[in-house]
């Protein structure tokens, strides 16, 4: 089996949306409703794809300052913006947060995963499915919907979608002509990987779930 190295993944998004929730049920299959966690916590797990082993840092945000969040930025190689669909405010920082990611990240330098959670309380959702859809077709960046009290697979499909985008990002950082690719050649290896074209004229077929 080969090694290729490690993924630094950063958990982020407002208070109570679930950060933590949908963190320990990737990585233990439990869920956990409450946290009192004051800190950040930063998790190691070994994941497997393609007969390739690859260890993956999560850090779990309890909160950040403007120059927390940039060092977020800096040391990450993915990010997972969480926002909860019953909490509008949630999905305007979700927003921000992304958008300060495409101002200070090289587009071809890291992957992101819009991440809407607590699903199972559609009877109280303001948050619609099409706006989570349509914030990440704007910045080009993956979506799920999920809940993490109820369901392990939706989080675990989420997060393993992010990571094999990763780990594609950084199989191109290491080509001797990095320098010469972009995000069209990024957009042509996820393509290999997800089985589909992923240009512009087709980021409507990116990876999305509501499950």
């Amino acid at each position: 089996m080969t090694n290729i190295g490690r993924i630094r993944t950063v958990v982020l998004g407002s208070s109570r949306v679930g950060k933590s929730a949908v963190t320990v049920r990737y990585l233990t299959k439990r869920y956990i409703g409450e946290y009192s966690s004051n800190t950040d916590l930063l998790y190691r797990h070994d994941v497997t794809f393609d007969s390739v082993l690859t260890e993956v840092e999560i850090l779990d945000t309890c909160k950040y300052s403007t120059t927390c969040l940039y060092d977020h930025i800096r040391w990450a190689d993915a990010f997972v913006i969480v926002y909860s669909v019953v909490d509008l405010s949630s999905f305007n920082e979700a927003q921000y947060l992304l958008d300060e990611l495409s101002k200070h990240k090289l587009p071809s330098y890291f992957a992101t995963l819009l991440l809407g959670n607590k699903r199972d309380l559609d009877h109280s959702r303001l948050v619609a499915v099409d706006a989570g859809q349509e914030l990440s077709l704007r910045f080009g960046c993956q979506f799920y919907e999920v809940s993490a009290a109820e369901n392990f697979a939706g989080v675990s499909l989420a997060f393993h979608s992010l990571l094999r985008e990763t780990r594609a990002v950084q199989l191109l950082r290491g080509l001797p002509i990095r320098r010469k690719l972009g995000v069209n050649s990024v957009s042509k290896v996820l393509g290999t990987i997800f089985g589909k074209n992923s240009s512009k004229r087709d980021r409507k077929k990116r990876p999305s779930l509501s499950i």
